[in-house]
């Protein structure tokens, strides 16, 4: 398994939250487990307060995408390695039993979950993994969702870096917002209630017509 691969467990846990609108998914025991997906042995070991813990880590890995998403690399690297720090993982060689066609062993970097908690056990693995993914393909690939409403982190992994929604859904929704806001302005103010500044010149001229005749 390649370790970028687990970037993903920071995004994932970020989204649990939607501060904009007051959403939180990530609140008991089985959201936790949920959260953790494959990773069965520390499904196996959440516990009420791995909670608690994994909301702290998320609001620090918020940070972490919000400054990439400002430009400022300097400090999402260094609010990266201070969780790196705080919660170092254990890179191991792994083959999972997995053979290439040459009846090889198919070696690969996996990372090992020994951690006396869930939630320490969680926070390595999504920290290597953006670690991996932020020095390969630079912090720059790291964003928040420029969507109203909506304040997700994602990935990029565009070809030319010009990703800036979290989803397809949220980049539809904000085209359609600045397709109708630039209709709006291109109306002006000289927009008559009822009906367009043409059609009022339209009546303008009627009614001049209409005085010519009657004199």
């Amino acid at each position: 398994m390649e370790l970028n691969y687990y970037s993903d467990f920071a995004v994932r846990l970020v989204n649990t939250e939607q501060p904009e609108r007051g959403e939180d998914t990530l609140t008991s025991v089985e959201s936790v487990r949920e959260l953790c997906g494959p990773s069965k042995q520390t499904a196996r070991r959440a516990t009420e307060a791995d909670v608690g813990r994994l909301r702290a880590v998320r609001t620090r890995l918020r940070a972490v995408f919000s400054a990439a998403s400002e430009g400022d690399e300097t400090r999402a690297v260094d609010l990266l390695n201070s969780l790196l720090m705080e919660f170092p993982a254990s890179p191991q060689i792994s083959g999972h039993g997995d053979l290439a066609p040459d009846g090889r062993t198919r070696w690969h970097m996996h990372l090992a979950e020994h951690p006396a908690t869930a939630a320490a056990g969680y926070t390595a693995t999504a920290c290597m993994g953006l670690a991996f993914h932020l020095t390969d393909l630079g912090v720059d690939r790291l964003g928040i969702c420029q969507a109203t409403a909506c304040s997700k982190a994602y990935l990029d992994t565009s070809t030319n870096r010009s990703r800036r929604y979290c989803s397809d859904r949220c980049a539809t929704r904000a085209n359609v917002a600045a397709y109708r806001a630039r209709k709006r302005l291109e109306g002006g103010p000289g927009r008559a209630a009822g009906g367009s500044a043409t059609s009022g010149r339209t009546a303008e001229n009627s009614h001049s017509s209409t005085g010519r005749r009657e004199r």
